[in-house]
């Protein structure tokens, strides 16, 4: 592996011994920016997978013949998946280091994976099987598990790098970056089944078959994912471990001896119980937005509820479009505003950003017309994207260079097992508001409310010590 220079102004820390400091602290140089920008952009692909899964999973699964009432089953698998890899695979690269890098070789191989099974997931319903026949939504099952097991191993170097590589004067750039990037895949991907309509590829079929236009979406978005992985692992030079530990001021055997994830769990920082709770009520709102938005939409503005009709089809490609307006609104926030904050007032931002995605939410319960959604959904891609970046940003500060990939990993149990949570009360929580998808809409804005006035509880915020200007602190 290249070893990663040194910066010529910056002299190394001695990591003979830990800073004496009450707060966390590290010596990581100044990155250039196109380093940032090789270890941020990956994303751009990685979520070009999720955004095509987010936006179009109720679709398809409506379009095979599933009982909406039951949509919920479907939404539980991706946060499964996500919840017993993420860790894992951060356990596991925590100590993983060869030639080719620390993180970077879980991608190398799960990227391949990722792109087989987007081609594999839209044609669920092109294989005979039979409209809402057991075989074929038992297929589609199968490969949104897989599907989503693969982009979570795809998704974690990306995290991780920025917890090894990036000191905290830079974090906040470096996360809302990845988050932009992220964004940009969601661009790309949601807007792809509208433009393929617009040229003619046909965005209807026959009873029980996904249109044409979302699977060639899902083929290029396959595509895309494949190159821009590509480019990321012949990019990104990892540190060596001796590099690593001078420069996080731990043992350079300390990936040697890594704990039991139930131990790290017991001895995880204060930061990650209290971002957990916040976590928790955003991600419920997050999942019942995925899991009835297309729904919602169909029903306020295009007054059906049946998935084989022309109106709810359209629906889908509209929820495309406001999906492209939350994702280059969520963008410009991103460049322009979070990434220049003041890491000391990361609460702050927090709190904005999900209180402008509750406000959204909620809103969209009241509209009934297609254009008027666009409002809604601007603010609610200001509040998706602070919800990927904040989090990362308070919960990272409160670690010390150790066991961080598998820590990153534990947390993302903070976005699934809320998820996993609502989609299991979905079952009621539908009944409970009549089966209607724009109710669960604002069940979804209630609940990211709730989410801001957690925020309150958070006090381990502050960012770490960065000792690289004065090592010798």
């Amino acid at each position: 592996m290249n070893q990663p220079a040194v910066h010529p102004n910056k002299p190394i820390a001695d990591v003979s011994s830990k800073p004496k400091t009450s707060t966390i602290a590290n010596s990581l140089p100044n990155l250039p920016l196109k380093t940032i920008f090789a270890i941020t952009f990956g994303f751009c692909g990685v979520n070009m997978a999720f955004s095509l899964q987010s936006s179009q999973m109720s679709r398809i699964f409506q379009t095979i013949g599933a009982d909406p009432t039951k949509l919920g089953l479907f939404f539980i698998l991706p946060p499964l998946a996500g919840l017993f890899v993420q860790p894992l695979v951060g356990k596991y690269s925590d100590r993983t280091w060869t030639r080719f890098g620390r993180r970077m070789p879980y991608l190398l191989f799960s990227a391949p994976l990722a792109a087989l099974v987007m081609v594999l997931l839209p044609n669920a319903g092109s294989f005979g099987f039979g409209y809402a026949s057991t075989a074929a939504l038992l297929f589609g099952a199968i490969a949104i598990l897989f599907m989503d097991l693969s982009s979570n191993v795809c998704m974690q170097p990306f995290r991780m790098i920025i917890g090894d590589m990036v000191n905290e004067n830079q974090k906040d750039k470096a996360w809302s970056w990845q988050q932009a990037f992220s964004n940009l895949g969601g661009v790309l991907a949601t807007i792809l089944p509208f433009v393929l309509t617009y040229f003619g590829v046909a965005n209807t079929a026959q009873k029980g078959v996904v249109p044409l236009s979302v699977r060639i979406a899902f083929y290029i978005g396959a595509i895309i994912l494949l190159g821009i992985s590509a480019y990321t692992i012949h990019t990104v030079k990892e540190y060596d471990p001796d590099t690593y530990a001078l420069y996080h001021h731990i043992d350079p055997e300390q990936h040697k001896h890594t704990k039991p994830i139930w131990q790290l769990v017991k001895e995880a920082p204060k930061a990650f119980w209290e971002v957990a709770l916040v976590q928790l009520f955003a991600w419920i709102g997050i999942q019942y937005m995925w899991t009835y938005t297309t729904g919602a939409i169909a029903e306020n503005v295009w007054h059906t509820t049946n998935a084989a009709s022309a109106g709810y089809q359209a629906a889908g490609n509209w929820y495309g479009i406001l999906t492209f307006i939350q994702s280059m609104a969520a963008v410009l926030y991103g460049f322009l505003v979070l990434s220049q904050t003041n890491p000391y007032k990361r609460k702050f931002w927090y709190c904005f950003g999900l209180a402008s995605f509750a406000v959204g939410l909620v809103w969209v319960f009241f509209i009934h017309n297609q254009y008027l959604l666009i409002a809604p959904f601007c603010l609610i891609g200001i509040g998706f994207f602070t919800v990927h970046v904040e989090p990362f940003n308070i919960f990272t500060s409160s670690l010390d260079g150790a066991n961080e990939g598998s820590y990153i990993g534990i947390f993302n149990g903070t976005i699934c097992l809320p998820q996993i949570l609502a989609s299991v009360a979905s079952f009621m929580v539908f009944k409970f508001v009549g089966n209607s998808m724009p109710g669960m809409m604002l069940i979804a804005g209630i609940s990211m409310f709730i989410a801001v006035l957690a925020i309150s509880i958070i006090k381990q915020d502050k960012p770490q010590e960065d000792l690289s200007e004065n090592p010798t602190k």
